[in-house]
């Protein structure tokens, strides 16, 4: 198998799981949180839990204002296939070519930096640009192969991570909230728990007792409860369900 097919198979079968596979480095926040025990009443521990946060709650504000934008059978969380009626090419795809995977980065990256170990983030990066190249490189061959040249246009003159900023244009579709609290609960319920579970770990090592901090548990409990309010709405009713969207 030449070395363009085996990593478009490979992207093809981490696309399909690429909403688990990334649980599998939950494992290295463990040794992270030992080596940064005692650190926890610092000054610049607590600068790195905000900055952690405002960097995850960035990177679901990209993705909800790519959802926010984006037409049907686009930019969806289908697992099974690849699935596109049509190449977006304004709003936050004028910028870069993966925005959502752009979110998802910051969104992990915010949590890695909480604890201000500085081989958390390195390895987290690194996993993260050897897994999504794959899936990005898998995405862009179906595109090419569907699209042709109006893809090659749009793809030649367009980042496909870091934003060119200057590019951008105004999205051809309003923005709908409806359409972005349908499709990205589950990415703010993730910015939720993976903050709140790290600093409940953190408190858990330095107390050897629960302990809840006003923040953190308000976070938490308004997270969930909007996590289960929208999923309910999604599944049980329409009033989320955007014509066209």
């Amino acid at each position: 198998m030449a070395l363009s097919e085996e990593i478009r198979s490979q992207g093809e079968w981490l696309f399909r799981w690429r909403s688990y596979l990334p649980l599998l480095l939950a494992p290295l926040l463990i040794p992270a949180v030992i080596q940064a025990n005692g650190t926890y009443e610092s000054s610049a521990h607590e600068v790195g839990e905000y900055t952690g946060f405002i960097i995850s709650m960035l990177g679901l504000l990209v993705r909800v204002i790519t959802i926010g934008h984006t037409p049907a059978r686009t930019s969806g969380r289908n697992a099974n296939r690849q699935i596109a009626d049509e190449v977006n090419t304004t709003g936050m795809y004028s910028i870069v070519r993966h925005p959502l995977y752009l979110g998802n980065y910051l969104i992990g990256l915010g949590v890695t930096i909480v604890l201000l170990v500085w081989w958390l983030p390195v390895i987290y990066s690194l996993v993260f640009w050897i897994y999504y190249e794959r899936i990005m490189f898998a995405e862009e061959a179906f595109l090419r192969g569907k699209f042709g040249d109006a893809y090659l246009s749009w793809a030649n003159a367009t980042p496909a991570f870091w934003p060119r900023f200057r590019q951008w244009r105004k999205s051809d579709l309003p923005f709908s909230w409806l359409n972005a609290m349908g499709r990205e609960y589950t990415g703010l319920t993730v910015v939720v728990l993976g903050h709140c579970g790290l600093e409940t770990t953190e408190l858990l090592m330095q107390d050897h007792r629960i302990v809840w901090e006003p923040f953190y548990a308000t976070l938490l409990f308004s997270g969930l409860a909007v996590y289960f309010t929208l999923r309910h709405l999604r599944r049980h009713t329409s009033l989320l369900k955007v014509p066209g969207r």
